[in-house]
């Protein structure tokens, strides 16, 4: 169907405006915690690496396998709970999945062999499984494209703001080291998972799963809303049709997509587990100390995500292009970590956070705008769960590299050269135009943008 074919009233593009205005501002700070919590909870096995290995008797290539199993639990049911989350809505769906994993992060908090970790940190995976492929979903089914990238740009800036907290958030629970007799990183498992299910519980009064079904839009902007996100619906289903819902699945366009994010996360995930330890080669820190340092670094990524959540939108035809840049900051950041002092290699964390976050922030708003609506649902979450392999091969490897040579040097080289190779992929492919935006298209991205 047409944009002709629609009857838009006068007043369709400030009633699009007025909604995200309120999607904004009503669901979007939800969503953010949501993602701080979580990132919180994937993170802290990093700060607690040094007292569980003790408790546990986990070496360094066993600690890398358990937290890279997270990663098999999610990639295996990350399609079916996205189609779940399509089946049952994002209300029910994210909640479930927030609630869940905080059961599993406070049973954590009892491990007491290898094999107690391996087990729980799959099953964290599975009950993680589809929550920000999920979010982006959702987003389909509330944010038009002209806003998409903004909005997509702000949850990333949760999850990076996650370890502004997380550090000196999970330093100073570690410090309640035996209070009630309790070890610390025990209190961590036990804090962070129980404030996790406390949250998805408030969730589930907050999150609205369709416009349909919010109280706070008015007719008017609910009626606007529908036609420009069926409209856009329509433009993606033309494309799809050439290639039928299974061919485009295949598609190499999205197992390029599914390759591109593998390296992502590679270095994204290699940054939250080992970051605590190379910053730890700075002298003179407690626990609570080292989590306040490790915060600095994300703080710049958030930074840089803010700055640069308008360009998205702006500029979506150069997207592919401003990620290969990302990426092979990323790479010079991991690449300098090896080099000079611990300060020195502080400062090179920061570049390669920027890099990494930034890298996402140009990602997303690819597929979220590229896939057809029938096909949304899953193919977001092919890409998350065969792209988060990454999370499994790069802490493991990395794990495996320290053990064997006693230093952090083999996996930072070894991470610098696969973002180079990607980063330089993507700045010298060619990839078909896009189409150019619709007069409606346009003057909604004039209207995000201000």
């Amino acid at each position: 169907m047409t944009q002709q074919q629609y009857v838009l009233s006068p007043d369709h593009d400030a009633h699009i405006a007025s909604a995200i205005g309120k999607f904004f501002r009503r669901i979007i700070p939800m969503l953010a915690l949501m993602l701080i919590v979580n990132q919180i909870d994937r993170a802290n096995i990093g700060f607690v690496k040094a007292e569980l290995q003790t408790d546990a008797g986990i070496s360094a290539a066993a600690f890398g396998l358990g937290a890279g199993l997270f990663f098999i639990g999610y990639a295996l049911f990350e399609v079916p709970s996205n189609m779940m989350l399509k089946k049952l809505g994002a209300r029910v769906w994210l909640t479930r999945i927030m609630i869940t994993w905080g059961m599993v992060v406070v049973l954590t908090g009892f491990v007491s062999t290898p094999l107690h970790f391996y087990l729980l940190r799959f099953l964290l995976g599975v009950a993680e499984a589809g929550f920000f492929p999920g979010v982006l979903f959702y987003f389909r089914q509330w944010v038009p494209n002209a806003w998409r990238g903004r909005a997509t740009a702000m949850v990333l800036s949760a999850t990076a703001s996650a370890f502004l907290f997380s550090g000196p958030l999970t330093g100073a629970i570690l410090m309640m080291h035996d209070v009630g007799g309790i070890a610390g990183w025990k209190w961590v498992m036990f804090v962070e998972g129980g404030g996790s299910m406390v949250i998805g519980l408030l969730a589930a009064f907050v999150l609205v799963s369709k416009p349909q079904g919010a109280k706070w839009l008015s007719d008017a902007e609910k009626q606007a809303l529908a036609q420009q996100l069926a409209l856009e619906d329509d433009a993606r289903e033309e494309h799809a049709v050439k290639h039928g819902r299974w061919g485009l699945i295949s598609d190499r366009s999205l197992l390029s997509y599914c390759l591109i994010f593998f390296t992502m996360t590679m270095t994204g995930y290699t940054l939250v587990f080992w970051l605590p330890q190379i910053i730890q080669r700075i002298q003179g820190f407690n626990s609570f100390e080292t989590g306040l340092l490790t915060a600095v670094p994300w703080l710049f990524a958030i930074v840089a995500l803010f700055l640069l959540g308008k360009a998205t939108d702006r500029y979506r035809d150069k997207l592919d292009k401003g990620l290969g840049i990302a990426m092979l900051i990323a790479a010079c950041g991991t690449f300098m970590a090896t080099l000079g002092t611990p300060w020195f290699g502080f400062v090179a964390m920061i570049v390669a956070c920027i890099g990494s976050k930034v890298s996402a922030a140009f990602f997303w708003p690819m597929p979220q705008s590229e896939l057809p609506a029938s096909i949304a649902a899953p193919g977001i979450a092919l890409i998350n769960s065969i792209g988060n392999l990454g999370g499994f091969f790069a802490p493991t490897v990395f794990g495996y590299l320290e053990m064997h040579t006693g230093s952090t040097t083999g996996g930072l080289y070894a991470l610098t050269s696969v973002s180079v190779v990607t980063g330089l992929y993507l700045l010298l492919r060619r990839k078909p135009v896009p189409p150019a935006f619709g007069h409606t298209e346009r003057n909604h991205v004039r209207q995000s943008s201000h």
